[in-house]
């Protein structure tokens, strides 16, 4: 049941305030959804409130239709305060977690233990069982700790080092650990955890008797160094930063078997440095993909025996880069080799080989493989994303239906599926037993006060999906507003999207007396794979031009609601990037601009991510040219600030200095707001609350806006 109630009105915050005390209306939501193979129960993570950032365990019994707690953090720490190491404060950053407690799970083969980290430490519980959950025995803050799939032992990262303990906390011993100080064992390098998707760094085998595990060495990547200037007492933390055209990790993949002897996985490292998915099931040998440092070929291997022999199974190659896909590859029943490749410009499930998805149907992630078939999330229109099942001899069975943003996990009969529309408030967590709902699981999510009012538009020659908001109270025809476009309008990153929650503070950014306009260009998910490919070597240029050419589709749509004379644009990460940059280019469009945590300089960023969009540094320099703001900086004619936490280590905070620095060396007044002891992500209440309301007002006094009533 969703209970989507407000606060009461002495602890009603402000909206800004509230959207960061809720996590973005998410904390309350029963998430990190996992249906047991027989279809018996259903585990999830839950809040306990719509504001309490702990997240507990629990498991619904589909028999008896009755939730049961299975882990809350209060009781196991017995009321101490969460610690949390450096590592894991990492890890989360990069994964982009702000809550606190049980954030994540892993279970063995039934779905009937599970175990998880919390204040460092690595927990196991009996969830088919009478449940209650013990700490077990370990050395050092414990990292992503996962039980084996016979639920008889726990691996866990710690110190670098891979260690195992019984899941009875007996037999606690090292399996590899750390043989130089750049050294690590069990985790994901940077660029896996921040751009590839893969945020684990080992696999156990099916018989739970070995594992695969990463390797890396940091020391090839160069050092860069994050401070605090406001603690200037405070060492200065070094970090290990593979920015574009620089060296990455050194990354091998190793057999470790339970006695601690180990095999290492060999292949061509040279030529494919990248190790981009590892997957091990009951169904086959374990399957790895590698891939070349220009992401345009990848090799799937199998790996199989004691000596851990690879073999290639499949080949993947294209002309821009190879993308990867959630969930593949994997081995499917008898055997069957399921990948998701390009074909007739659709993303497409692919079984030994050939196509059996549709044309037209948008693959974004593969959620299981099993002997039914494969379970996709999927999109025909790119603004709804259904869960579909792709039977190995084609079928299709869609699970969701309907213009909504679809989630979740299908086993033993039993489906859970999260949901969330334009037409409802948050999101709605169902459980199906065979096609019928039975059940809609808890949901304490706080009401922000208001609904979205989205129109869905496909502007301009590009039917660029586009959502336009405007004041609650404006009349149509009433009066010309100011526009605000508000976009991250960069490659795989997707805003417009048929769920009212996605909308929440550009509607509140609406009602201080704006027209909101949120489009999604080139590069976006779900629109096929040359539209993917069409920002390669030109994003700067592609992904500017649709804005406007949003821009001008909603001036046509409402002549007499929109004042094109004035325009702002505010974003952040790379909607920070292209808001500096309509400032920079095209200043007859755009007359102000807020740009947060903007890279300036590519040069600046991670090899993985770059290097797909942009190229090799070395190798095609004038594109790194053409992208920078930096050489654009004596363009500037109109109001920008731009605003960076001090402590990013993502974006690091040297992209907005040096564009302050050449505008200044350009003579060009500008807004710097730095936010100190902050990280890419500004989960501080107080400081979302005051950092939103002074980009409104900065907004308001350069577009010269009238305050909302």
């Amino acid at each position: 049941m969703v209970d989507l109630l407000p606060l009461a009105d002495e602890q009603a915050p402000s909206f800004p305030r509230l959207f960061a005390r809720t996590l973005r209306f998410t904390l309350g939501v029963p998430r990190t959804l996992n249906v047991s193979p027989d279809g018996a129960r259903v585990l999830f993570v839950r809040t306990e409130s719509g504001t309490a950032r702990s997240g507990a365990l629990w498991a619904y019994d589909v028999a008896t239709g009755e939730e049961r707690l299975i882990a809350r953090p209060e009781q196991l720490l017995g009321g101490s305060d969460e610690a949390l190491s450096a590592e894991e404060r990492s890890r989360r950053e990069r994964s982009r977690e702000s809550a606190s407690g049980i954030v994540s799970y892993a279970s063995d083969r039934k779905a009937a233990m599970v175990s998880f980290t919390l204040s460092g430490s690595a927990w196991v519980a009996d969830v088919a069982g009478p449940g209650g959950a013990r700490a077990l025995p370990t050395v050092g803050p414990v990292i992503d700790p996962r039980i084996d799939p016979t639920g008889r032992h726990v691996a866990y990262a710690s110190a670098g080092a891979l260690r195992v303990v019984g899941a009875d906390g007996t037999g606690e011993r090292v399996l590899v650990e750390p043989d130089g100080d750049e050294v690590v064992w069990g985790q994901a390098e940077f660029v896996a955890a921040e751009d590839m998707d893969r945020d684990r760094g080992y696999w156990w085998a099916p018989d739970g008797e070995s594992l695969l595990v990463e390797r890396y060495d940091n020391t090839p990547v160069q050092l860069w160094y994050v401070a605090d200037p406001a603690n200037p007492e405070r060492e200065p933390v070094a970090h290990r930063y593979p920015a574009a055209g620089t060296p990455d990790a050194d990354v091998t993949l190793w057999l470790v078997r339970l006695d601690g002897t180990r095999t290492q996985v060999v292949w061509d490292r040279a030529a494919f440095p990248y190790l981009t998915r590892v997957s091990w099931t009951a169904y086959g040998d374990a399957l790895v993909q590698v891939m070349t440092r220009d992401q345009r070929l990848a090799q799937i291997l199998a790996v199989g025996g004691a000596d851990a022999a690879t073999k290639v199974v499949r080949e993947q190659r294209d002309d821009v880069w190879v993308d990867l896909v959630v969930g593949v590859p994997a081995y499917g029943a008898d055997g069957r080799l399921v990948t998701c490749e390009d074909s007739e410009d659709t993303k497409r499930v692919f079984v030994d080989g050939e196509p059996v998805s549709p044309v037209g149907m948008q693959v974004r992630a593969v959620v299981s493989v099993d002997d039914r078939g494969v379970l996709v999330t999927a999109s025909t229109e790119p603004t709804e994303v259904q869960l579909v099942r792709i039977g190995y001899d084609g079928s299709v069975t869609e699970l969701t239906s309907g213009s909504a943003v679809h989630n979740g996990e299908s086993a033993g009969g039993t489906t859970v599926v999260s949901r969330g529309s334009l037409d409802a408030d948050g999101v709605r967590v169902s459980v199906h037993r065979e096609g019928v709902e039975v059940a809609e699981l808890g949901n304490h999510q706080v009401y922000a006060g208001f609904r979205p009012q989205v129109t869905l538009l496909r502007a301009g020659k590009h039917e660029l999906r586009t959502a336009v908001l405007f004041p609650h109270d404006h009349e149509p025809g009433s009066r010309r507003l100011p526009v605000v476009m508000d976009p991250y309008g960069g490659p795989h990153g997707q805003m417009v999207v048929a769920a009212s929650r996605a909308f929440l503070e550009s509607q509140w950014l609406a009602d201080q007396g704006f027209c909101v306009i949120v489009a999604d260009g080139h590069g976006t998910p779900a629109r096929g794979p040359a539209w993917d490919r069409s920002v390669r070597d030109v994003i700067a240029e592609v992904t500017l031009a649709d804005q406007v050419e949003a821009l001008a589709a909603v001036a046509a749509e409402y002549p007499d609601d929109v004042d094109t004379d004035r325009v702002g644009i505010t974003g952040w990460s790379y909607g920070g990037y292209l808001a500096a940059l309509a400032v920079l280019c095209r200043p007859d469009v755009f007359h102000a601009a807020v740009a947060g945590a903007p890279v300036t300089d590519w040069r600046l960023y991670d090899t993985f991510y770059t290097e797909r969009y942009v190229g090799h540094p070395n190798e095609q320099p004038e594109v790194y040219d053409a992208t920078s703001l930096l050489p654009l900086a004596p363009r500037l004619e109109r109001p920008l600030m731009i605003i960076h936490g001090m402590v990013d280590d993502n974006v690091v905070v040297a992209n907005s200095l040096r564009l302050s620095s050449a505008l200044l060396a350009a003579g060009r007044p500008h807004t710097v707001l730095p936010l100190t002891g902050v990280t890419h992500m500004t989960p501080q209440e107080v400081v979302a609350e005051n950092l939103k309301l002074l980009q409104v007002d900065f907004l308001r006094s350069a577009l010269n806006a009238a305050n909302a009533p």
